[in-house]
């Protein structure tokens, strides 16, 4: 392993947790090889969930239910490499209700019971969004709707109490709301916003807890790994709400990580969100960098400088997770690059996810294997806020 890793270990003082001097490490060659359903990809023989379990942490990956359906390397990677579950679509508004007062769980009940088989934990996502709304409720945007607020939050407490009801007990932490903030920390004007105000975010939290009081409930939002106005209108949003007696349980920083922006200083926000007494967790990580302009490169790195600055960065993730007691859980926004939603949003990017095209792991499994085993046996993750919740 190149010297860089040891010294991005040392710098942020993972080392100070472990409790024993000398650990084997993940070989990035072995990373490389091969990608057989039962294949092990590290020298050790250890998953990333069962090294995960070691300190305390849910290791979660975002599912394709199509694919977990069809593709047995998939699906084996899903319930070999991950203790935690999260649906990329199969909860969101417009494919479980599609007709109004009409659900369709196919797809969710699908996950939810594949993640019992093999003993994982689901993390649902999402209840409230702006986004992905059926054609009867809003148009693309999810700023344009025609009905009156009386009538959206009727449509909006039956939809919350009617998807948390349904998956009650079998959901270890719901997104209840997601991206309820643009970047400059102004609300976005989502047509909850238009027509309910602010205080849509307090009456989804309480309807989400009376429909399902087992579940975690997560704000959920991108960019607030930075210190920067998101981030503080996050942090006073979740202020407010607790000052209010709002169930709120946690929030999930996104973690979509680019490598033409400096890393964010995530270990103290999530650290800032902590100190409040919540959970904090990293939901959705994936890295993209630049990548091959040429048919079939697109999730290439542009070069080696690249490909390392991924390895750092997806190392400097995981280690922020750690070395947060309250962080409980880190998922992967998907398994391999050929499905994932990087390459169609953010032209000349992607490489971004831990397998390739073909779902051979890739150098950056590695790196999170090897922090997972440096971290191993670290006892401040066990006990008071980093426990399993």
């Amino acid at each position: 392993m190149p010297a860089r890793r040891f010294l991005a270990l040392g710098a942020l003082g993972l080392s100070a947790l472990l409790v024993v001097p000398a650990v084997a490490t993940a070989s990035s060659e072995a990373a490389q090889q091969g990608h057989g359903a039962d294949r092990r990809h590290d020298a050790s023989g250890d998953s990333l969930r069962e090294l995960a379990d070691r300190v305390d942490l849910h290791v979660g990956v975002a599912v394709n239910t199509d694919q977990l359906a069809a593709d047995p390397v998939y699906s084996g990677i899903v319930a070999r490499e991950f203790g935690s579950v999260t649906p990329e679509n199969a909860m969101k508004w417009a494919l479980v209700e599609p007709t109004r007062g009409t659900y369709d769980w196919a797809a969710a009940d699908a996950l939810v019971a594949s993640a019992r088989a093999n003993r994982q934990v689901v993390r649902g996502h999402t209840l409230v969004w702006h986004s992905q709304l059926p054609e009867w409720l809003a148009d693309p945007s999810g700023s344009t709707t025609t009905f009156t607020p009386e009538e959206l939050r009727t449509i909006l407490r039956d939809h919350v109490k009617a998807e948390a009801r349904h998956f009650r007990g079998r959901i270890r932490q719901w997104d209840v709301v997601n991206e309820a903030f643009n970047d400059d920390g102004t609300w976005r004007q989502s047509i909850w916003y238009q027509a309910l105000g602010p205080g849509y975010v307090a009456d989804a939290f309480r309807w989400a807890h009376e429909a399902d009081p087992f579940a975690k409930l997560y704000y959920n939002d991108y960019n607030l790994e930075y210190t920067g106005p998101k981030s503080e209108a996050a942090y006073q949003l979740v202020k407010q709400l607790q000052a209010e007696g709002v169930p709120i349980d946690g929030v999930g920083f996104q973690t979509h990580l680019s490598t033409q922006y400096g890393f964010p200083n995530l270990r103290e926000t999530m650290q800032r969100f902590a100190d409040l007494g919540l959970e904090v967790a990293q939901t959705e990580v994936d890295v993209r960098t630049a990548t091959g302009v040429a048919e079939g490169t697109q999730n290439v790195p542009a070069s080696a400088l690249h490909q390392y600055t991924q390895e750092a960065y997806w190392s400097q993730s995981m280690q922020a997770c750690l070395l947060v007691r309250e962080c409980v859980s880190y998922t992967v926004w998907g398994v391999g690059d050929a499905n994932s939603w990087i390459p169609g949003v953010f032209p000349g990017e992607g490489a971004a996810l831990l397998w390739d095209e073909a779902l051979a792991p890739k150098p950056q499994y590695a790196v999170l294997h090897q922090d997972l085993e440096l971290a191993a046996g670290a006892p401040d993750r066990r006990g008071a806020g980093g426990g399993r919740h």
